[in-house]
């Protein structure tokens, strides 16, 4: 009897068996092709379903089939599609469309607090925990993939003339396209394999890239890019209160300040790789705000964020961007010695910025970043200076061949993404894109390539019209990387039509190392300058530096250079600069100093020798080399100090004067949480010798209509000169802090800020003493003005950012030394002013 019942049960369980049903696929955004992880699937009437994992693919079992699938997921419209009857597997994917406006549901809670609160003020209490800040080193492989495509083709531009130009050669191409049918362009893809270190005590950061994969178009060289495309440039971490996005700063759905910013809805208790986690709905409470919208799934056990998947709507108040999505899945480490877990961090990271088109006529543009980590080592820090350089390209880093990638990759590539790197090869020989990269890369850097290895510009400082040099024309050359990888030449020629003066620049540099860097170089020029608007002074503003060569000169005078100097990072963070230079200084104006060794006592010019010493402090600054340049991309929350001393040499090389000049900064920016960011800047300059005003302290002044960061705007130009001073510049961008929340005018995305310049200073009387009332033959000689070292020079300003998403306008007061009409010169003093500037900001 026994062996029928099992007979009997044998049959039944392969019935039971030949009656499962197994149903899969993958499910993509129907614009972008990226998966959607964490999508819901089901069959109709519940029968069975599960959810996508972070590829958009899925798998389950069915013992009944009905007759369709569906999708769903937040932001997307529901999908369904039939299901073959009958079929044991099937394979069914789907491609979901974006919803035009998504519904705020208004939650309401019989009894006590939203369930939500209680998750998420655990998860807050947990940061500490889970946070992989806390750790004392890690370290891991990270494989990352860039592409950046241009979408949203409309067929009026591609009947246009410039369309047709650009999309006629790729139509023998298979387009990359959504269920839209509008076709995408692929203009860059790039694959980098790196290893990223970290330690804290103090805190460093290193990747190294072992290989790097990059086409593009109006890319001749990747060794730039290859420093960004790498895991640095990509760590998204929501534990921190912040996030810093396009450099604007969003806030966490798990910040210390959650309840004022978000709504939340407990929409479930699911599984999540064998784990049980809270799913939970974020929303911004104003739509406007910069903050996520999406789900967190936050586990049951640990309450640490275990798969985030939020976005960033058209509605926030950031430029040109129709949406930014940020999904992540997190996984726990363990420390190798005990064991236990010791904080979560990212195992994958998918990001899609969508850029709106910047005209009716216009394309779009569409960003797309994946990172895939593994190999955590964790609290086994290295040595100090292993982690110099940040940022390291190892020996042959350049790796095109196909064989390595497919081992490299932590998943193979689509189909579209293959067929990218084809279109990108046939879009960057297309003549008229060709035409258009050479006009973009002379916008953004003023120099047109003329000859291999040599560029002519900047275009800006071209031309000038001035009282003294009537017309001015300038023409400049410069060298890049293909002239040399350790030498740099720049030079000039100036002319002027009314003073028939030729003037000309030229300076040389050469590259002694890279590692750690250090460069000497050597210059020369002869030109015409104005006091308190020489080029040391107006600093790297390039705008205002070719606005201060039009208009009046009132105190010009014509300046002979020569410098030598040399500049390296010998410890990590501190850049020490040693140099000697030699400058003369002949007015155009009625001008003289006392000078007991001439005839008369007095002398009209001048030429000085000093000796210069700076050191630059900048804690954890992240360098990227360009060609043969080094640029900053700042430093992470820590101020940045300059100390400089110049030692003036009399009776060498012709020097006039023995002197002493001491130069000190500090520039910061902080954030004040929902209120905005704050950005100041600290400088002190003290001299305790004589000598004429010229070689003092002049103060930046601006009388142009348009706003100078650096300048005191409503001073007019060297209206104050100083033997010490103290200033301190703060501004504060208050964002979208106050017109988010006023109905209609939030639709205008504008910001506010205000900022406050104070300058104190004087002059000692021995100094105002050198220059004498009247020079030898009976003229008048100007003297300049000085600050009462008891009362300051203030100015506060205020106004309204992001005007048609290009223009700042801001209403200045000046508030002090308003005794006077005019200056000495007899300029008007001016109590208010409207300045206006322009820059492209997200």
């Amino acid at each position: 009897m026994l062996k029928w019942y099992l007979v009997l049960l044998g049959v039944l369980t392969s019935l039971v068996t030949q009656a499962q049903f197994t149903i899969k696929g993958r499910v993509t955004d129907a614009v972008t092709g990226d998966p959607i992880p964490f999508a819901a699937v089901g069959l109709k009437g519940g029968t069975a379903g599960g959810n996508t994992d972070f590829e958009g693919n899925y798998t389950f079992s069915a013992r009944q089939l009905s007759d369709s699938i569906f999708v769903s997921y937040i932001g997307y419209k529901r999908k369904a599609k039939a299901v073959t009857p009958g079929q044991a597997s099937q394979t069914i994917d789907f491609q979901l469309e974006a919803s035009s406006s998504q519904l705020r549901e208004v939650r309401v809670y019989a009894k006590g607090e939203n369930p939500a609160y209680r998750i998420i003020r655990r998860a807050v209490d947990e940061k500490s925990r889970n946070d992989w800040r806390r750790l004392k080193a890690y370290e891991y492989e990270s494989y990352v993939k860039n592409e950046f495509d241009v979408n949203k083709i409309s067929d009026k531009f591609k009947k246009s003339a410039i369309g047709r130009k650009i999309t006629g050669p790729l139509e023998k191409y298979d387009q990359i396209a959504g269920d839209d049918g509008k076709p995408v362009i692929p203009v860059f893809l790039s694959e980098s394999l790196s290893d990223y270190y970290y330690r804290q005590n103090p805190d460093l950061t290193k990747e190294r890239i072992r290989k790097t994969k990059i086409t593009g178009v109006g890319i001749s060289d990747g060794s730039t890019f290859s420093q960004f495309i790498g895991s640095a440039f990509q760590q998204y971490n929501f534990y921190e209160n912040w996030l810093s996005i396009l450099r604007k700063d969003f806030l966490s759905p798990i910040a210390d300040g959650w309840k004022g910013s978000y709504e939340y809805f407990l929409a479930d208790t699911v599984q999540v790789d064998g784990a049980y986690c809270y799913e939970i709905d974020v929303t911004p409470k104003r739509k406007q705000d910069l903050a996520f919208i999406g789900k967190i799934w936050v586990d049951t056990t640990q309450f640490a964020l275990r798969q985030v998947d939020v976005a960033i709507s058209g509605d926030a108040n950031i430029n040109y961007v129709e949406g930014i999505k940020i999904q992540q899945q997190l996984t726990p480490v363990t420390d190798s010695l005990s064991g236990k877990t010791v904080a979560w961090m990212p195992l994958q990271t998918r990001v899609v910025i969508d850029v709106r088109e910047m005209t009716k006529n216009s394309v779009g543009f569409l960003a797309k970043f994946y990172v895939s980590n593994r190999n955590f080592k964790v609290n086994q820090p290295r040595e100090p200076k292993f982690y110099d350089p940040p940022i390291e390209l190892a020996d042959q880093y350049r790796e095109q061949a196909d064989g390595y990638w497919q081992k490299a990759r932590p998943d193979s590539l689509t189909r579209d993404e293959k067929m990218a790197y084809s279109l990108i090869d046939s879009v960057k020989n297309i003549p008229l894109v060709r035409t258009y990269t050479e006009i973009l890369t002379v916008l953004a850097n003023g120099y047109k390539r003329i000859y291999r290895g040599v560029e002519l510009g900047p275009f800006l400082s071209s031309l000038a019209v001035n009282s003294i040099e009537g017309v001015r024309l300038r023409a400049g050359i410069r060298t890049n990387a293909e002239f040399s990888k350790v030498w740099v030449l720049n030079g000039y020629l100036a002319y002027g039509t009314k003073d028939g003066v030729l003037k000309y620049g030229a300076d040389a540099k050469y590259i002694i190392s890279r590692k750690p860097w250090m460069e000497v170089g050597a210059k020369t020029s002869y030109d015409l300058e104005q006091i308190g608007l020489s080029s040391e002074a107006v600093g790297n503003n390039s705008l205002f530096a070719a606005y201060s060569r039009f208009g009046t000169y009132r105190r010009g005078y014509f300046q002979r250079e020569y410098m030598a100097y040399l500049r390296g990072e010998v410890v990590k963070g501190i850049t020490p600069m040693i140099g000697i230079r030699r400058r003369t200084f002949n007015p155009l104006y009625n001008f003289a100093y006392v000078d007991d060794g001439e005839p008369g006592g007095q002398s009209r010019t001048f030429q000085n020798t000093e000796l210069l010493a700076e050191v630059r402090f900048a804690k954890n600054e992240l360098f990227i080399y360009n060609d043969n340049d080094r640029i900053s991309l700042g430093t992470a929350q820590s101020p940045i100090y300059t100390l400089r001393y110049s030692l003036g040499l009399q009776n060498t090389l012709g020097g006039d004067f023995q002197y002493h000049r001491f130069t000190l900064s500090m520039a910061d920016n902080f954030r004040l949480g929902i209120l905005g960011r704050s950005y100041y800047t600290l400088s002190a300059g003290y001299t305790p010798s004589t000598l004429p005003y010229p070689l003092l302290f002049p103060h930046l002044g601006n009388q142009s209509w348009f706003y100078v960061g650096n300048a005191f705007n409503m001073m007019n130009y060297y209206e104050f000169l100083s033997d010490r001073y103290a200033a301190f510049r703060y501004e504060h961008n208050f964002e979208g802090l106050l017109f988010n929340r006023i109905p209609l005018i939030k639709r205008l995305k504008w910001r506010t800020l205000l900022n406050v310049n104070v300058l104190y200073g004087g002059a000692r009387q021995s100094n105002k003493d050198i220059i004498p009332d009247y020079d030898l033959d009976g003229k008048a000689i100007p003297g300049f003005g000085s600050l009462d070292p008891k009362t300051p020079y203030v100015e506060v300003g205020y106004g309204i950012d992001n005007i048609l998403k290009f223009f700042r306008v801001e209403a200045i007061h000046r508030l002090t030394y308003l005794s006077q009409p005019t200056t000495a010169d007899g300029v008007k003093i001016n109590k208010f002013g409207i300045k206006v500037s322009a820059y492209f900001t997200l």
